[in-house]
């Protein structure tokens, strides 16, 4: 099964989080931070949102950040997905 967003939507696969500080400290679940960073895994085809025209800036494979708390999570075939618009989207990482 597949996920195709609509509108302005993006689907995200968050990237894991280091488990490790710099100096080697090991953290455990409750001290990780919920990363920000994500793979692009589908984009919506933009088009009139909201009586706006909206385009396109990220593609499949782009790593973004994106705010911390934005989106709606899915869980699918096992795989854990957030859903945000790509106005939620705060930069591409390059």
């Amino acid at each position: 099964m597949t996920i195709k967003p609509l509108a302005d939507r993006v689907v995200l696969k968050m990237v894991e989080a280091d488990e490790t500080t710099k100096s080697g400290i090991i953290l455990t679940g409750s001290a990780k931070e919920k990363p920000q960073v994500a793979e692009v895994v589908a984009v919506g085809p933009g088009g009139n949102v909201d009586g706006k025209e909206i385009k396109m800036y990220v593609k499949v494979g782009d790593k973004v950040l994106t705010s911390k708390y934005s989106g709606t999570e899915v869980k699918l075939d096992g795989q854990e997905y957030t859903i945000v618009r790509q106005s939620d989207i705060l930069a591409v990482v390059e």
